[in-house]
């Protein structure tokens, strides 16, 4: 690989502002650590909450969680590793520096002015994070765009998507219109699935195969298309709903089948002595599942809403933490399978996705109980890769070389 950087301007810049997964996987696992409990907190014990009942709107809420665990959680974790992917895969240089402060910034802004507890305008979380996705998508852009390499192309695109989006659910907000709100955020956990879809098939059978000297199996043609344009299919429903009820339901399953089948390829059995793989094919392995159970469960509503968590926390919030622990390691040169013990981390995720989604299902009368136990269990997930991870992500990589 040519060197993009400038040994001299790298040894000047503060390590956190060095390449863009430094910021965004230490500031999204800070949110999420502190989120979930502040928002379990608010919900169900207003009276000890943090913030004075004047502070929350009777619906705020209700947007506010879904919105920041998604766009502010979700996207900065996103942020991070195409940014930082990108770089690799055009050997263009990404965001760093203050460039990179400067985005970070808007994205800790947008977070901030929606706790702030003084009456602002709607307008001024919604600019911070029109830049934020703004400056992340066009910069993915010109790098690919640059080395025309058009089979990374639809990444930017994704981005811009997620921006619209996330304008979309502002004006919710602003209108306080709740079933609009809703189908939003229907709509990104699919727009998230879709690009696990995409980036799940590339890594998790590579990195597996590398890991046990195997070769990986090639993808099936049958199995690919098929499932990309599902997932698009679902992104797109969740926002008009166009399509029968009747329709969606056998995409689901037959989107739950054909994900089994993917993963199945990819020698999940086989990466149990390693957590960073066996992460990885847990958090896979929810999608086929969650697609399935809301299949069954599809005329319910409540069991629908709860599996939507299913994948929320132990598919898309499972592959964050897995994702993030293991490119901070070999983004800072230190060597990927011997760094800082993440199995509890790892267990404690998907205990918090039983918890929060397949409880309720069965055991409704204790829902609140189940709560509280997911909230624990998603707060320790996360504080433990902040503790093991803040001085890895805020030092020079330890080969001396930029990044």
């Amino acid at each position: 690989m040519l060197n993009i950087d400038d040994p001299s301007k790298v040894a000047k810049t503060p390590a956190i502002w060095r390449l863009g997964f430094r910021p965004f996987f230490l500031g999204g696992a800070i949110i999420a650590a502190l989120y979930i409990p502040l928002w379990v907190l608010t919900w169900l014990l207003p009276a000890y909450s943090l913030f004075e009942d004047t502070f929350w709107s009777p619906i705020l809420p209700l947007w506010w969680h879904p919105h920041e665990l998604l766009f502010g959680f979700a996207m900065a974790i996103v942020s991070g590793f195409l940014l930082t992917a990108a770089q690799n895969w055009t050997n263009q240089p990404s965001l760093k520096n203050w460039p990179l402060a400067l985005t970070f910034s808007c994205w800790a802004l947008a977070r901030l002015s929606l706790l702030i507890p003084t009456p602002l305008p709607i307008i001024l979380p919604a600019v911070f994070d029109i830049l934020f996705l703004g400056i992340v998508g066009s910069t993915l852009w010109r790098s690919i765009y640059k080395v025309k390499q058009w089979r990374n192309i639809g990444f930017p695109l994704m981005i811009i998507v997620a921006l619209c989006i996330n304008i979309l659910s502002y004006y919710s907000l602003y209108v306080r219109d709740f079933i609009l709100a809703h189908q939003i955020w229907q709509s990104m956990l699919w727009w998230l699935s879709l690009l696990i879809t995409i980036v799940g098939g590339r890594v998790i059978g590579f990195f597996t195969a590398m890991r046990l000297n195997a070769i990986k199996q090639p993808a099936l043609p049958w199995v690919e298309y098929p499932l990309l344009l599902i997932m698009l299919t679902l992104v797109l429903q969740a926002l008009f709903e166009l399509l029968p009820s009747a329709f969606i339901q056998v995409l689901l399953f037959i989107a739950g089948v054909l994900h089994l089948i993917r993963a199945s390829r990819w020698m999940p059995l086989k990466s149990f002595r390693e957590p960073l793989l066996w992460s990885l094919h847990i958090a896979y392995f929810t999608l086929p599942i969650s697609l399935l159970m809301m299949s069954w469960y599809f005329n319910d509503e409540f069991a629908y809403r709860c599996l939507l968590h299913l994948f929320a926390i132990g598919g898309m919030a499972m592959l964050c933490l897995s994702m993030i622990s293991r490119v901070s390691l070999g983004h800072t040169g230190r060597n990927i399978y011997q760094g800082p013990n993440m199995r509890i981390a790892f267990i404690c995720l998907p205990l918090a996705a039983i918890f929060r989604a397949i409880m309720p299902i069965y055991f409704p009368s204790q829902t609140h109980l189940w709560l509280w136990f997911a909230a624990v269990f998603w707060f320790g997930s996360f504080a433990i890769f902040v503790y093991y991870y803040t001085k890895i992500l805020t030092r020079p990589r330890v080969d001396g070389r930029p990044g």
